[in-house]
């Protein structure tokens, strides 16, 4: 199939495009929001072509995968007229959690048969508001970088981006009191200012923006995942940490209660328990190493790569019949 889907989460596009398809990926002059085109950041291979609107106009498209509510107008006039769910099939894939008054939030696409809705998580589908959309979950699939862990480093990795503008959904204000348990290393964008505005020493909160493979290698050398957020969609950067071997300490919240098994970490809403918890991985390095062995063994069979294409494979099929 030729695919059109917008470059909008580097990470899981990363997943999706290596399936056996074409992936039509648009790109504008500025490569802002609405045509980055390809990632430079990541792998993806040469079946991911960028295409303009010019080009989008004559192209043959088989299906069409909608992450934001905007990009059906984009689609129908940049492909000639042709309509997402009228004249060409489409799915629309929803990355988030829902947002404002929750659990009543009504997803933009509720209540539109011909476009089904392909939520990331069990959690974000029972949050929104679908009305009588057909809905279905793919959960996350992870291209897997293998078991990397070497706990090497007595610190705590967090992976956020914006943690200062997002501030409590992501946990931002817990990480002052979970430094004192373990040094923080922060990664991801715009996370410089994090130490001074938080008002941390420079050693108890680093941070450090990393393409994604240094950013796995980086990670592996600390000796625990902390996921301090309260309300998100499900982190890639949780299940890629699980992947690479690391033990998670996590808040209790969204999709990590079912993401994180017995033994694979420690889930708590009380956040003085997960300061305990990475106080005891950085003194006991064989703990953690016995528990992310067990978090990689269950990220493997529940995110990856093979049952989450052979899952869109099925979905891709079904709509384009």
């Amino acid at each position: 199939m030729n695919i059109l889907i917008w470059h909008v989460h580097g990470s899981w596009t990363t997943a999706f495009v290596q399936g056996p398809h074409t992936y039509l990926v648009p790109v504008l002059p500025d490569r802002g929001p609405d045509g980055l085109g390809r990632a430079e950041t990541f792998a993806w291979p040469d079946s991911v072509r960028e295409v303009t609107p010019a080009q989008l106009a004559e192209a043959d498209v088989d299906v069409v995968v909608l992450q934001r509510p905007h990009e059906e107008e984009l689609a129908t006039r940049w492909l000639g007229g042709r309509r997402p769910g009228r004249d060409v099939p489409a799915v629309y894939l929803e990355h988030n959690a829902p947002d404002g008054n929750v659990p009543d939030t009504r997803h933009p696409y509720a209540d539109r048969p011909d476009v089904p809705l392909v939520h990331v998580t069990h959690f974000n589908r029972l949050f929104w508001d679908n009305g009588s959309t057909p809905t279905t979950v793919i959960e996350h699939g992870i291209v897997d970088p293998g078991h990397q862990w070497t706990g090497e480093l007595p610190r705590a990795a967090v992976v956020v981006n914006d943690p200062v503008r997002r501030g409590r959904y992501v946990g931002t204000d817990l990480l002052p009191a979970l430094s004192e348990a373990a040094p923080l290393d922060v990664f991801g964008m715009r996370t410089e200012a994090l130490a001074a505005h938080l008002g941390l020493a420079p050693e108890r909160c680093r941070a450090q923006d990393l393409p994604q493979e240094r950013l796995h290698t980086e990670l592996a050398r600390r000796r625990c995942y902390l996921h301090p957020v309260r309300w998100t969609s499900l982190g890639l950067s949780l299940l890629e940490a699980m992947h690479l071997g690391m033990p998670v300490v996590a808040l209790a919240t969204t999709e990590a209660v079912e993401a994180v098994p017995e033994g694979a970490g420690v889930l708590s809403t009380r956040p003085e328990v997960l300061a305990e918890a990475a106080r005891r991985y950085l003194h006991e390095p064989e703990a953690a190493a016995e528990d992310g062995a067990r978090a990689r063994r269950a990220a493997l069979g529940r995110n990856g790569l093979k049952p989450f294409l052979h899952r869109w494979e099925r979905l891709l099929e079904e709509v384009t019949r």
